[in-house]
This record gives structure tokens, C-alpha cells and sequence, in this order.
């Protein structure tokens, strides 16, 4: 009787035969794509480059960046699990790909295997009429009598996480404590309150940190959908978030349907639909739109995760400049100390915000030197004329450099000058093209006032009420990708109560 062996050895020479061609194939199929660009010359069969992607995002994107500046065409390649990538450090070209979103060029994906990790139901995922009917909608969640609500709360608990970490920070007062997690949280905190408010519960709230932790730790590990892995528990959570937010949805129209005041961002938005349903209706017109809870419940989660990681990167890397420009920090402590004091036991107002010219420009100076998502992946939905040389394949995935577009046309673009923002220089208006910290064309950020105001908030209110200063090491103050950027200690700092009446709003 014949083994298994005996059948299967005469297929043997076959079988890795067949396995060479593959390999093979998939080197000259790389090797077509990238054509004369920089990158590497060969990759590693499947897994590309992935490995050293996750084990050392910060040195594989630099590598892109010196890559791409390399040569004329401003732009690299690469390969990452069977997909071809291009990394974009030019800003007109960074400017092509974002004013061309659409079906038949490149689709915003918002992470490379996005649509798996996201679900379907997600703003970023939208085109045409139907994208900018959203966007219309969403306007008024980001009007001035909204942003002044959103104030309201958030500085309530910033005040709230303020204490706790000076209270942390008093049981070793010789220690550093890291703030990259304890940001994190805190803005975890602000967004789910001011997005969503009275609906979302304690035990909801915990349940609800969970799940975004899975989340959060899987966007940064192997694409892997099977049990036990990280991505796979990511995707899981994202679909419960989804589902607790939907309930959020509900519970505010019925509320908003009562003619009540609104007190988070939900209630904005639903008003508003509201406003508009009944418009049409008074006019004898059919519905003008109709969006499911669970479509609205994604569209909320997007928020969140826009709010969240993007948010915490701003607020650690203000300190770091901060602390390393006293001259800085001290123009922004005098100009706070005009329109706010701890002691008033009056709250900062969004109004006094509005005042504040030079800390807005603090603020849009944090965002540019350091743009905390980096980069803006789409990918091409078609083949696409970059430049008169090359076509980018379909299906490559096309990654915007945000970050290197801040360091181009900016007098010193390394170095941080908030004067830079203000209306004597203007460089805000010459060098628009190459702000792109909030992206460009039909998806740029719409949350960006609601950003920004929320960076304010934070620096006026812990400049004002804490004395800190960094834990300065070697290497500290470099970039660490989580998936935005942070500095790559956590950002260790000393704390101590700077004011002698701490506000109890």
C-alpha cells in the first residue's frame, strides 16, 4: 500500500515551483507599479514591509519622507500585506489627491484597512450631494451659541481631571508622571459628554471606554480578522460603540421633538433635522432625507475617533512647546490673565476665547509644527495621472503627508513662532496651501473650529491654574506614532497648583 509520501513527493517539485512563480510574479507586478520611483528595490513576499510598519512606525514613515524627498517627483513607494502604497511629501500633489474624492479616483479610507475597522456607516466613506447634504446638516453643531455649550462642559471637566492630576502629581512630588494617557482620557471624557451628554450612563461611559481601548490598540497592530487577534477585537468593538451610540441618537430626538434646549452635540444635530423635516412637511414636500439611528450612530462614532487621538496628540505636544518657549508661555499667561482669572470663579467663555488672538495663534502653531494625524490614506478607486509621468494604479493606497506639507513654503518652517499666525504677518493667508493640519477639498476636517477651541480651552485653563515643567531625557521630546504623534516619553512632567483658589464651576 502506497504512503502519503509516495503520492504526494512526485507533486513536490511542482507544488514550489508553482510557489517560485508566485513570488516571482508578485516582485514584477511591485516592480511595474513603482517604475522609476524611490523606494525599495525588492520587497518581502506578502508581508511587504509590514513588520517593520508596526514595529517602528516612526523610522518607516521617516524613511517614506527622505525617500520621497529624494528625488524631483515628491512623492515614494512601498508595499505593505499585497498592497502597493505611495506616500505623498509634496503639497501639490497632496493638494491632487484631496480635491479629486470621488468614485472614479480616490476614495478616503481614513486607515488602511479602514472600511473593515470602521463599518460602512461613516462620513469619511461619503461622495457628492449626498456627502455635502451631511456636511450641511453637521454646520450647526459648530456654530458660535453651539461651541459656547460645548465650553461650558468641557472646561467642567478639565477642571475636574486638573485636580486629579495635581493630586496624582502631590504623592511624589519628586516624580514626573506621563500625561499621554491621562490626556487620553480626559479628552475621552470631554467628547462623550459634549457629543453626546446626558445619554450616555455610568456604566455605559465604562463599558464605552473599553471598547474604544480595543479600538485604539487595535489600529496600530497586523490587519488579522480571526479570534484572539487585536484587529479582530477592534473591528468587534467598534460595532458595539456604534450600537450605544444609535441609543444616544434616539433618546435625543424624542427629547429634541419636546422643544427642549439643547446640551451636546447630538441635540444640535437632531434640531436641526428636525428643523429641516418639518420645513418640508409645512410645504407639503415629502421627507428631504432620512438617516437611520445606526447610520447616525457611525457618523457619531467618526467624531469621536476624529476628537479623541488627533485631540490628545495637540494637547501634549502644547506643552512640550510650551515648556521649551518660556517666552511663549508667558505672553499666553498675560493674555489669558486679561479676560479670565481662577479666582473670578466665573467661567472662561467662549466669547473670551474669541479674544484671545495670540493664543489662537499658539494654537494653529501647535497644530502646524505638529500635525497630529500625519497623514490622510486614500485609496484609488481608478488609475489616476499624479503627473505627466506616472499613473497611479488602482487599488494603491495613497498617503498624503499633512506633516511634511507644514514644513514647506513657511519661512523656518522648523521653527515654532506663533507670530507666524498673527494678522501683522499674515502667513496664514500666503501659505494656506500648506496648512493642511485639517485636510483639504470635499472632506476637510469639520471639526475644526470645535479643535481648536478646544486646544484654547486647555492651554488658557492649565497655564493659568499649573506650573509644570518637563522631564527633559534624551530622545523625549522625539516622535512616537500611536497612531497620531506623540512625544515618545508620554510627555513626563512635574505638576504643581500655580493658583491659590482652584475654580469649582
Amino acid at each position: 500500500m502506497a504512503s502519503i509520501w509516495d503520492i504526494i513527493s512526485p507533486w513536490t517539485p511542482y507544488f514550489f515551483s508553482f510557489i517560485a512563480l508566485l513570488l516571482l510574479l508578485e516582485q514584477i507586478s511591485y516592480l511595474k507599479k513603482k517604475r522609476f520611483l524611490p523606494g525599495p528595490t525588492l520587497v518581502f513576499p506578502f508581508l511587504g514591509n509590514v513588520v517593520s510598519l508596526v514595529t517602528n512606525p516612526t523610522k518607516f514613515w521617516d524613511l517614506q519622507s527622505a525617500f520621497a524627498k529624494s528625488t524631483r517627483h515628491g512623492f515614494s513607494v512601498n508595499y505593505i500585506i499585497g498592497k502597493f502604497i505611495i506616500y505623498i511629501h509634496s503639497t501639490d500633489l497632496s493638494h491632487k489627491v484631496f480635491a479629486n474624492v470621488r468614485p472614479d479616483a480616490f476614495h478616503l479610507i481614513g486607515h488602511p484597512f479602514g472600511k473593515k475597522l470602521f463599518g460602512e456607516h461613516n462620513l469619511i466613506y461619503m461622495f457628492g450631494q449626498e456627502h455635502k447634504d451631511l456636511r450641511r446638516r453637521i454646520a450647526p453643531n459648530f456654530t458660535p451659541k453651539a461651541l459656547g455649550t460645548y465650553t461650558d462642559i468641557q472646561q467642567r471637566i478639565i477642571i475636574k481631571h486638573f485636580k486629579s492630576w495635581l493630586d496624582e502629581a502631590s504623592k511624589s512630588p519628586g516624580s514626573p508622571i506621563p500625561l499621554r494617557f491621562l490626556c487620553r482620557d480626559m479628552n475621552l471624557d470631554t467628547s462623550q459628554t459634549v457629543f453626546v451628554g446626558p445619554y450616555l450612563k455610568e456604566e455605559s461611559r465604562k463599558r464605552f471606554n473599553v471598547d474604544y481601548n480595543y479600538f485604539n490598540v487595535g489600529l496600530m497592530k497586523l490587519p488579522v480578522d480571526l479570534p484572539g487577534f487585536a484587529f479582530r477585537n477592534a473591528r468587534l468593538a467598534v460595532g458595539r460603540l456604534v450600537d450605544t451610540l444609535s441609543v444616544c441618537v434616539e433618546q435625543s430626538q424624542n427629547r429634541m421633538q419636546s422643544d427642549e434646549e439643547p446640551t451636546c452635540l447630538i441635540d444640535y444635530w437632531m434640531q436641526e433635522n428636525l428643523r429641516e423635516i418639518n420645513e418640508a412637511k409645512n410645504s407639503g414636500l415629502e421627507k428631504p432625507f432620512e438617516y437611520s439611528n445606526k447610520e447616525l450612530g457611525g457618523y457619531l462614532f467618526d467624531f469621536l475617533f476624529a476628537a479623541q487621538d488627533a485631540s490628545t496628540s495637540a494637547l501634549l505636544w502644547a506643552l512640550v512647546l510650551l515648556d521649551s518657549h518660556p517666552q511663549v508661555l508667558e505672553k499666553v499667561r498675560a493674555e489669558v490673565a486679561k479676560f479670565w482669572s481662577p479666582e473670578s470663579e466665573q467661567p472662561l467663555t467662549a466669547e473670551m476665547l474669541r479674544e484671545m488672538k495670540y493664543l489662537e495663534a499658539v494654537a494653529r502653531e501647535i497644530v502646524r509644527i505638529r500635525a497630529p494625524a500625519t497623514m490622510v490614506p486614500h485609496i484609488a478607486g481608478e488609475e489616476f495621472r499624479l503627473t505627466e509621468d506616472y499613473v497611479i494604479p488602482k487599488g494603491t493606497i495613497v498617503f498624503p503627508s499633512v506633516f511634511d506639507s507644514s514644513f514647506q513654503g513657511f519661512p523656518e518652517p522648523e521653527k515654532f513662532d506663533p507670530d507666524r499666525f498673527m494678522e501683522e504677518r499674515q502667513e496664514e493667508r500666503v501659505y494656506k496651501k500648506n496648512f493642511l493640519a485639517f485636510g483639504a477639498g470635499p472632506h476637510a476636517c469639520v471639526g475644526q473650529k470645535y479643535a481648536i477651541n478646544h486646544l484654547m480651552l486647555f492651554i488658557a485653563m492649565f497655564t493659568a491654574l499649573i506650573d509644570f515643567k518637563r522631564h527633559k531625557t534624551d530622545g523625549c521630546d522625539d516622535i512616537s506614532y500611536i497612531p497620531t504623534i506623540a512625544p515618545k516619553d508620554d510627555c513626563k512632567v512635574f505638576l504643581s497648583q500655580r493658583c491659590t483658589l482652584f475654580p469649582s464651576l
